[in-house]
């Protein structure tokens, strides 16, 4: 889908909309108040206060047939130049718009806004030169936003919208959300049991039913297995830690408001903990290393707990509570690129076996004049930074920089990936860390005798394993390679009176072998039976009858196909398990 806010064209068509969607709000709701209505990649959206009233999808018809009405009445943009005083004044009956204003700087250059006939909003602009520019619009869907995204704030209504030069390009876009409906991770995981949130557990706290354990168990074992051959130590750690831990470690004072509050217990506080990565200073710090020892990888799949905005919360790709695939390498200063090397090639390794192929690299910087956000060292953060610039340089990756996109201890190597719909986001991470083993007084015997401090290198090739899984879903719409599929084979006799024994056979003939089977003997028609197990996307169809309890054979679908392949139990079996075994992608 195409990126609007990149689009000077659609972008200020979009920033129009925005405020034609204001006036039309306006006028059917009177009281209404405004606070910010930006352009998004999406398009666009307006945050709203209606006081008591609540819009909701069944309004929206409403609302476009009046921005419609004002389109046609074709007022013109006119932009004005008003000074801070001139804007208050304009402005004090609505508290958004005060913060807005009083925020701004005397020296500034004069305040810009925006009228089309009765209505006038301050904003930047630019704009298009009329309404009637602003045909082709739709708005999309509402949800809930706390001003200034701050959930002690009163929550606000965001409606969203988008806006076309033509027709023809807002319907294309409006198939391709369609489309994207049918990819969503929360749509596919409901209609194939695989995971749940319900409020009276609490928001963002999903839970994984059968199905959707399975397939997390896969990508943790997938995932373990290779980092077992690469010399990783697996390690448990608790979901809690002392606060003085993470004060130690610096997250207290940098990521504090992404915690949970801390819980106070027999003169202790504790908290959830956001990360893992102070746990495992603590295992290294448990005995004194030689050089020899080094590198140590200790990973772990590691339950951790964030307190996101509701706002932000979609299902298991953004949760409060999500699992790591998390390990810190200690290694020395001669390690260290080696190391790195060796995390970027599993990275793309993993890639290969999943076919992702759309993703960039990204150099995450510290901004120097952000004195709160990162770590006071300016020699620390200048020798991370190159060190890390000249490992990718000499690997040959392409990748941009972003400033202001560190961690708070160190520069990091982000992966990021576009899905199927929404927004890029980070999947694998690499983060250079100078900071912790030393706030940790980490230390190894040097071959010298003397002592020196590691430096650490946090990774995350999955990921979370419940983001992973969300792409996952999205990428292949649920039909999932076998060796992922919660069950991977469904029998369905023909008539359970004549061929329900022979199935029941061959379930446990593959089940022996660890194959995941189920066997549909409901006295239901065969052709519904057969539909149901395409809905449930499962790999595998086999179809016993006569024919095949005679030969001792079966007769199989892919999910997806009409054709029918007959083979023997063992050669069936045999292409099954090497298919599982090779992790093959495509069905």
């Amino acid at each position: 889908m195409r990126n609007i806010k990149e689009d000077e064209r659609l972008s200020k068509l979009n920033h129009s909309c925005a405020h034609l969607l204001a006036q039309a709000v306006k006028h059917l709701y009177p009281n209404a108040k405004f606070w910010v209505g930006p352009v998004i990649e999406e398009g666009f959206y307006y945050d709203i206060d209606l006081d008591d009233e609540v819009i909701t999808e069944e309004d929206l018809p409403r609302l476009e047939k009046e921005m419609k009405k004002l389109s046609k009445d074709g007022k013109r943009i006119v932009r004005h130049e008003i000074s801070k005083k001139e804007a208050m004044e304009m402005f004090h009956d609505d508290p958004y718009k005060m913060d807005l204003i009083s925020r701004m700087d005397e020296e500034e250059a004069p305040i810009s806004c925006y009228t089309q006939g009765d209505f006038t909003d301050l904003c930047r602009g630019p704009h298009v030169e009329t309404v009637k520019e602003l045909k082709h619009f739709k708005l999309l869907k509402f949800s809930g936003a706390y001003w200034k995204g701050d959930a002690k704030n009163k929550m606000l209504q965001r409606i969203y919208g988008i806006c076309f030069d033509n027709e023809e390009d807002l319907e294309e876009h409006l198939k391709l959300l369609e489309e994207a409906k049918l990819r969503d991770h929360r749509k596919i995981g409901k209609e194939l049991e695989l995971f749940m949130t319900d409020d009276l557990v609490g928001r963002g706290l999903p839970m994984f039913l059968p199905n959707g354990y399975i397939i997390w168990q896969e990508l943790e074992n997938y995932i373990k297995e290779k980092e077992r051959k690469l010399g990783y130590l697996h390690v448990m750690t608790p979901c809690v830690g002392n606060v003085e831990l993470y004060k130690t470690s610096g997250h207290w004072e940098h990521y504090k408001d992404n915690m949970f509050p801390a819980m106070e217990v027999e003169g202790e506080s504790f908290v959830l903990r956001p990360m893992n990565c102070p746990h495992h200073m603590m295992i290294y710090a448990n005995k004194l290393h030689s050089y020899r020892d080094l590198p140590i990888r200790i990973g772990e799949i590691a339950h951790d707990f964030r307190y996101e905005a509701s706002g932000a919360l979609k299902g298991i790709e953004r949760g409060r509570h999500f699992c790591q695939n998390d390990a810190h390498l200690f290694v020395t200063p001669e390690q260290m690129k080696q190391e790195f090397k060796n995390v970027v090639d599993l990275i793309f390794a993993t890639y290969k076996d999943f076919d992702i192929t759309d993703y960039r690299c990204v150099l995450s910087l510290r901004d120097p004049e952000d004195k709160e956000k990162y770590h006071q060292d300016d020699e620390m953060w200048e020798k991370a930074e190159n060190g890390l610039r000249e490992v990718l340089n000499e690997l040959n990756i392409k990748y941009t920089e972003e400033i202001g996109e560190a961690a708070f201890y160190g520069p990091k190597l982000d992966v990021n990936v576009k899905p199927a719909i929404g927004n890029e986001y980070t999947l694998s991470t690499c983060q250079l860390d100078f900071c912790l083993p030393a706030k940790f007084d980490l230390k190894y015997v040097d071959k010298d005798g003397s002592k020196k401090t590691p430096i650490v290198l946090h990774r995350a090739i999955l990921g979370s394993l419940d983001r992973f899984m969300a792409y996952i879903l999205e990428e292949t719409k649920g039909v999932l390679p076998v060796w992922l599929a919660p069950t991977q084979v469904n029998i369905i006799p023909v008539n359970n009176e004549y061929h329900l024994e022979y199935a029941e056979e061959v379930k446990v003939f593959l089940e022996e072998c660890n194959i995941r089977v189920e066997l549909d003997a409901r006295e239901e028609k065969l052709g519904y039976r057969m539909r149901e197990s395409q809905t449930r996307k499962i790999p595998y169809n086999l179809i016993l009858g006569d024919k095949e309890k005679e030969e001792g054979f079966v007769s199989y679908r892919l999910h997806g196909s009409n054709e029918t392949t007959t083979l023997s139990k063992d050669e069936f079996r045999n292409m099954l398990l090497e298919k599982i075994s090779k992790k093959v992608k495509e069905l």
